[in-house]
This record gives C-alpha cells, sequence and structure tokens, in this order.
C-alpha cells in the first residue's frame, strides 16, 4: 500500500501549476455533449449507462477516478516513464523495479513513437473506432472529475495536493494499455533490458576464452536453468482458477463460470467492477484492471467467461554471436551487423531536490532488445563473444483492445472463440468461457512466438539446449537468418504462430485451468500434440490444478456433501470458498504419525520438542477457514517443505494424474526439519500451535484488522491467499489472491443472469472511502454481492443516482 509519509517530501505549493484554468476550460469544452448516468448499489459499483460510446468512456472516466485516482494516477507516472522525477530514482515500483530501470524501458518505448505508431494503425491492428471514442470519453471523465475536486481538494489522502497528480491524455491511456500488453513479454526484463550495457573491448585471445566458456554450460548454470521456470512463473501472484461448466453437468442446463483470479490487493493490478450499459449495443458486467474502460473479466446477456494466467511464453530470446572486434556488433550469416543504439533520457530527482537529466545508451536488434538477464536470472549475460536479444510477441499488440471491445457485446462460446482467432490480442492469459445454451470453452489462443519444436531443435543456441528441456523455454541462434522467426498464414502479427496451431476446447460439459498448461483442461479430453512454448503435456500438476479438477468430479460424481450430481451456481459458491487444503489431505495423517513417533526432532536453529503438534493437527479439519484450528501450522510446514517431487512418497503416474503424486516421504530429511521449523516459527510469533486464521491471518484496513480465509495455492488450497510470514511476529497483509470472484448461470430463457461476486479487496484504494473495506467483510464471512445487470435490478438496487454531462 501507499503510505502518506511517501509523498510528504512533494511540494504542495507546485500543485497549482498543474491546476490552471485554461486546459480545465479546454477540456469541459471538448466534453460538451457528453452525458452518462452513473447508478451506484450498496457497495458501490458503477452501473454507468449512455446513449454512445464516448459517454459511456466518459461516466467510466469520472466514476473510476472517483474511487482510485490516486492509484492510476501513480501508475500513469509509470508507463510515462515519471517516476525518478517525482519520486527518485532508487526508490521501486509497484511492480518491483528500481524507478530508473522502469523510466529507462519506458521512456525508450516513448522515444520510438512506439505507441503512437499503434494507435495510428487501422483495425482489426490499430483500434476500432468505437475503443477510440471510449478512450475519448474515459480521458475527458476523469479529467472533468479532477478539475471539478480540484487536486487540493482530493478525498484520498495518498495523493490529496500532490503535483504529479495532473490532468491526462488519450497518450497516457494508451501507454497504460502497453503497459499491461507486456506484463509477461518485455515486462519480465524490465531491469534486464535497462541496464544491458556492452562489456569493454577485449583482446582476441580473451574474446574467444569467453566464447569457448559460451558453449560450455556449467553446473550452475542448468541448475539457474532449472529453476527458470519457477522464476518466469507469474501466476504466483497473479494465478486464477477458472471453470466452465457446460449443460451435460448443470441442473439447468444452462452454463455457468466460475472466475477466480488471484491478483495482488494493492496497487495497479487490482480489479475494478462496474457495469457498462450503452442500450441495444453493449450490456456487460464485470471487472478490469484499473485503467482500463472494458470489462476484462464478466458477462453479457448470455455469455460469462473468465481468464487464468497462461503457461506459454510470449517472448523468445536469441543467442548472438558478436564480432570479437566489437560488442556492439553481431555477426549474421558471416556477416557483422551493427546493433542499434539509442540514447535514452529521463528526468531525475536528485539528493537536494532538484531534477537532472539522466541519459543511458540502450541497444536493439534485428531480433529486438539487448538484455543482460530476464526475470533476474543472470544465464543471460552480455560478454565480449555473446550477448542476447528478445523478441516480443506483444510488441505491437494494439489487437487486445479490440478483442474486449468485441468480447463485451458477444453472446455465445462460439463467438469468443472466433474473437480469439481473429486477433490473436490475448497477450497472456487463458479464457475459460460458457453460454446460455451451456457450450463451454477453453482457449490458448493469443499473441505466442512462432516456434514450434522442430524449429527448436534446428535452431537452439548452446544455452537453449538447456533453457528448453528443463523450462520449456525456447533460446534460438542468432547467427543464423534461417532461425528467424516466420509468420504463419493465420497469425494476426509478424512473427507470431497461428492461431489454428493454438489449444482449446468447445465441450458441453466442463472446462477448467488452474494455470497448468492446457493438457488436462478436462481429463476425458487431454490437449495434445502443441509445441512446448505454448506448455507441458504428460508432466505432473499442480496441487491446486489437481483439487480443482476433483472438486468438479467429486460433484458430478455425487461424492461431495451436496445433494445431487450436477452443479447449480449456490455449490459453486460453496465450493469455491470451501478451503480444502488439499496437501493436508494427502499428507496430514503420515506426518501425525511421523510426529507421534519423534516427539523431538532437529530444526535449523537445534532441537524442538513437537510431541504438542503431535494432537493439534490430528484435530485439525483438514481445510483452512477461519475456525480451522491447526491450519496455520500446516500451512507453516508446507512453506517450509515445499511441494518437489521428492517430499512424495508415491510417484506421478501418467495413467493417474489427477490422484499422483501422493503420499508424504518422511524418510525425507526437510520433512523433520521442516515441522520442528514451523513449530518454532509459531512459538516465536506468540501464536499457539493451533491458531486458525481467525486469529492469525488479517488484511488491515485502517485501525481494522479482518481477518481472512484461505490460503497459498502451491499448497492445494483453492481459495488462494498470499501472506509473508514475518519472523516473530506472523502473516502480514494478504499481497495477492482471490480477488474479483464472479459465479455467473444463465437459465434458458432470460435474459437476466444470475450472477453473485466479491471484490475481496473492496472497490477503492482510498482510505476514507466507505468501499475500502465492506467487501473485505463481506469476504471474511463468505458473504456475496448482487450486482444488478438488468434495467429493474438497477433500478432496485439502488443507493445513489448521479448524471455527470460536459461542457
Amino acid at each position: 500500500m501507499y503510505a502518506v509519509s511517501r509523498f510528504r517530501w512533494l511540494v504542495v505549493a507546485v500543485a497549482a501549476t498543474l491546476t490552471f484554468a485554461g486546459p480545465v476550460v479546454a477540456a469541459q469544452a471538448d466534453a460538451k455533449g457528453l452525458k452518462a448516468k452513473i447508478t451506484r448499489n450498496a457497495q458501490g459499483i458503477p452501473t454507468i449507462e449512455a446513449e454512445n460510446y464516448e459517454s459511456l468512456g466518459y461516466g467510466y472516466g469520472y466514476a473510476f477516478a472517483q474511487d482510485n485516482i490516486c492509484t492510476i494516477a501513480d501508475t500513469y507516472l509509470t508507463s510515462n516513464a515519471e517516476r525518478s522525477k517525482w519520486f527518485g530514482p532508487e526508490e521501486a515500483t509497484p511492480e518491483g523495479y528500481s524507478n530508473l530501470d522502469s523510466d529507462l524501458f519506458y521512456q525508450r518505448i516513448k522515444d520510438q513513437g512506439t505507441v503512437k505508431e499503434l494507435m495510428k494503425r487501422k483495425a482489426p491492428s490499430g483500434p476500432k473506432k468505437e475503443v477510440k471514442q471510449i478512450v475519448s470519453g474515459y480521458v475527458k471523465g476523469y479529467n472533468a472529475y479532477l478539475a471539478k475536486t480540484g487536486v487540493d481538494n482530493l478525498p484520498d489522502p495518498r495523493c490529496a495536493g500532490q503535483p504529479w497528480v495532473r490532468p491526462i491524455t488519450k497518450q497516457d491511456v494508451y501507454q497504460r494499455f502497453y503497459e499491461l500488453v507486456l506484463y509477461a513479454s518485455g515486462g519480465v526484463a524490465i531491469d534486464g533490458q535497462a541496464q544491458a550495457q556492452p562489456p569493454a573491448p577485449a583482446p582476441m585471445n580473451a574474446v574467444e576464452a569467453d566464447r569457448a566458456a559460451a558453449e560450455e554450460i556449467t553446473a550452475e548454470e542448468e541448475e539457474q536453468a532449472a529453476e527458470l521456470s519457477s522464476a518466469l512463473d507469474l501466476s504466483e501472484d497473479t494465478g486464477s482458477n477458472g471453470w466452465g461448466l457446460g449443460r451435460d453437468s448443470t441442473k439447468g442446463g444452462g452454463g455457468i463460470v466460475l472466475a477466480n483470479p488471484h491478483f495482488p490487493w494493492q496497487g495497479p493490478r487490482r480489479f475494478y467492477q462496474s457495469h457498462l450499459v450503452v442500450p441495444g449495443k453493449m450490456n456487460v458486467s464485470g471487472a478490469s484492471l484499473f485503467g482500463v474502460p472494458l470489462i476484462l473479466i464478466g458477462h453479457t446477456e448470455k455469455l460469462a467467461w473468465t481468464h487464468t494466467v497462461s503457461t506459454a511464453y510470449r517472448f523468445v530470446p536469441f543467442e548472438l554471436d558478436l564480432d570479437p572486434t566489437d560488442p556492439t556488433r553481431y555477426v549474421v550469416d558471416g556477416q557483422s551487423v551493427p546493433m542499434e543504439s539509442t540514447a535514452v533520457t529521463i528526468d531525475v530527482k536528485q539528493a537536494d531536490g532538484s531534477i537532472a537529466p539522466f541519459t543511458r545508451t540502450l541497444y536493439s536488434t534485428r531480433y529486438g532488445p539487448i538484455t543482460k538477464e530476464i526475470a533476474n536470472q543472470s544465464l543471460f549475460g552480455w560478454t565480449n563473444s555473446n550477448a542476447y536479444a528478445m523478441f516480443d510477441a506483444n510488441a505491437d499488440n494494439a489487437r487486445l483492445l479490440n478483442h474486449y471491445f468485441d468480447t463485451d457485446r458477444a453472446q455465445s462460446s462460439k463467438e469468443l472463440l472466433d474473437i480469439l482467432r481473429k486477433y490473436q490480442g490475448i497477450p497472456w492469459v487463458n479464457t475459460i468461457a460458457s453460454d446460455s445454451k451451456g457450450k463451454a470453452l477453453y482457449a490458448d489462443i493469443g499473441a505466442v512466438p512462432n516456434v514450434d519444436n522442430a524449429k527448436v531443435e534446428s535452431c537452439s543456441g548452446a544455452l537453449g539446449a538447456v533453457t528448453f528441456p528443463a523450462a520449456g523455454l525456447p533460446v534460438l541462434d542468432g547467427s543464423r537468418s534461417e532461425c528467424a522467426l516466420t509468420t504463419d498464414e493465420d497469425a494476426a502479427s509478424e512473427g507470431l504462430m497461428g492461431a489454428s496451431k493454438q489449444p482449446f476446447l468447445l465441450r458441453k460439459d466442463w472446462v477448467a485451468n488452474g494455470n497448468d498448461s492446457y493438457w488436462l483442461t478436462n481429463p476425458e479430453s487431454p490437449l495434445e500434440g502443441y509445441p512446448r512454448i505454448i506448455g507441458s503435456e504428460r508432466t505432473q500438476r499442480s496441487l491446486r490444478t489437481r483439487l480443482g479438477i476433483k472438486m468438479i468430479q467429486d460433484r458430478l460424481a455425487g461424492n461431495d456433501r451436496f445433494a445431487g450430481n450436477k452443479f447449480t451456481a449456490a455449490n459453486v459458491r460453496r465450493l469455491v470458498f470451501q478451503n480444502r487444503f488439499y496437501a493436508g489431505e494427502l499428507w496430514r495423517d503420515q506426518l501425525v504419525a511421523f510426529c507421534s513417533a519423534n516427539p523431538s526432532m532437529t530444526g535449523t536453529s537445534g532441537e524442538v520438542d513437537v510431541s504438542e503438534a503431535c494432537p493439534v493437527l490430528a484435530n485439525w479439519d483438514l481445510h483452512i477457514n477461519l475456525n480451522s484450528n491447526g491450519a496455520i501450522l500446516f500451512e507453516r510446514f508446507m512453506d517450509k517443505v515445499g511441494t518437489s517431487a521428492a517430499r512424495f512418497s508415491n510417484p506421478f503416474d501418467l495413467s493417474d494424474p489427477v490422484n499422483t503424486p501422493f503420499g508424504l516421504s518422511t524418510t525425507d530429511p526437510a520433512v523433520e526439519r521442516g515441522l520442528a521449523d514451523a513449530v518454532t516459527d509459531l512459538r516465536a510469533a506468540g501464536l499457539p500451535l493451533d491458531a486458525s486464521p481467525a486469529v492469525g491471518q488479517f488484511e488491515v484496513k485502517g485501525d481494522e484488522r479482518i481477518p481472512i480465509h484461505g490460503g497459498e495455492g502451491g499448497q492445494g488450497v483453492f481459495n488462494a491467499i498470499s501472506t509473508i510470514w514475518e519472523p516473530g511476529v506472523g502473516y502480514s497483509d494478504v499481497s495477492a489472491g482471490s480477488s474479483f470472484v464472479m459465479v455467473t448461470s444463465f437459465k434458458k430463457g432470460s435474459k437476466c443472469p444470475k450472477d453473485r461476486s466479491i471484490l475481496t479487496y473492496s472497490l477503492s484504494e482510498n482510505p476514507n472511502s466507505k468501499h475500502y473495506a465492506d467487501q473485505t467483510r463481506m469476504f471474511s464471512r463468505k458473504e456475496w454481492v448482487n450486482p444488478p445487470f438488468c434495467a429493474d435490478e438497477v433500478e432496485n438496487t439502488a443507493k445513489s443516482v448521479k448524471v455527470v454531462r460536459g461542457g
């Protein structure tokens, strides 16, 4: 979260220079004729209704600024490369990069005119006219709220009176879109690209020594390659569960969709919930990432959809053979080619408060920018003999905007599949959907580099020979032009894999994804034969993926506690917050027996009496609900031991991939050490060994500590909640996890889908807002919001109505 003190160094008086009359009057004039109706329900969720798309954007911009202007104003500083100017170069961005690296990365994009060029393209590669209208209205609505309220009078103390809160432009908004598009491609190497600098020229013998070393992969590099998959796994903070239930699985025969994204609880990757209506043209409800005036996860009258983070790589490194006389030249087909060098200059706040320019030269090639590391992995260094360039499949992806505009009006799973194929605009997620006719869809169709397995076999560089088998990441030989990426006939852009090569399923029963690859989307019909760059096949699935599949299978077999053997919206809602702890189901009994036989165990700090832990674990209910005594102890144990193959007594079996591996290998020394250390952790934090989440896991909202149920997804908890253990203290605030949770069902003949949702961290980050913690309390109690959709529902649940007009 932002701290108010973070901004105290800013000179508030400067704000007056940004609230001058001229641009405000001009903005109001530009907005003349725009009109939107904003109706809010009890949780503040806005229904925004307008007669045209520009007015719809106007209402969205106004409503969103009311609720979250500080967070988005800060976010625009990131994509506009202004963080070092206002906060200094050393502070970290919300994504964890230094301000300096972030600004250099985004300033180069600005200097190259990338976003401006993309926005000028004609549809479908550039934004449709309706998208441009929505963005134009959004800018005017945001600026209208800011002009009316005034920077000094903003209700959020985190940015009230701050000079960096200013009117925005369409360029700001499109740059924010582009930042989100790059999240899993160029965004994983922001620091690597910003810091990539050539080594000093070296004698020929030293260059040859570097080249020989590059050809021989060390044991340390092999270990790093094995860790690469984990380092590039974005699902830890941005994972998700998604179910699309078809007519054969539901009691009423209509589709049901469960959306359960696990995104950060603070900052710019939060979701904002809204309902957008242009009569006769658009009626869509759901959630969007901050600053996006379209619904990204939600439902229309007859279609609901969600997303989960995909395993497909959205970039490809190319290994470059450098000219021995100049490390800024690389060799292709025996010819020396100069890198493109760009002097990037940003404004940087100095220690005395003054602003001074800072310039660094960054480098690029025909394959993409040079990077010195990817996801903090130093495998990709720049020596006198070798360097690495990064092809980004999303580098020209403005198609995402068109994808969501069309999806926000779509009415069937088949229509959504056609949209996915047309644009390939999805940058880093899977799509899961179902519709009113009970047709369920899964697809991992989007922007993926055109690298099939044959290409990898013929074009892997020395490093790629290790990274591909270990992590599925190709590293191609940039010294041969034949290894450059080609473009499939049905690809939406250069260098991309065609949609026909990417996996999907349309079924009448069900599809599901929990951030593993497409392979076991439905175990009755495994998806196989796709390029490895998209994901792995016939490999062990995560505990959360397995639990999600088992929850579906148990329901359809009638083996859970609910009546019948079909899904209803009500039992889906209960299942998502049932909080089964799957690792506990697999390991608890063996751990209790091991504990009882060994009341004294050796931990990291020595001998520990664990005898009190044995009955606690034996009596634990194998869940992580607020009243699940002992759940915190087991969670700490799991954090110590992890879920590697070595921890299981029964290995993965391809003939039973949902139920294997299982059993705890108590002969593994990590098990003894893990339980001893878990006991030590709780005692040091002053927590009883039978502590439940009600006393050990909270989200702090102002002076309020709200207990939170759920646990780590990697440990086999479906309702994933990520917290950080502070030694001697206990768990801190929630960092990520279940965020916008939606269960939407369709009834034949009804134009009003049955929808329930919960925005776990609440609608606003403004600590003074009445919608700062209301839904968080509801989530703690496992309550759901009934968001309105049809006109009478909007009217009947209205708590406030405001008509906003331009001019």
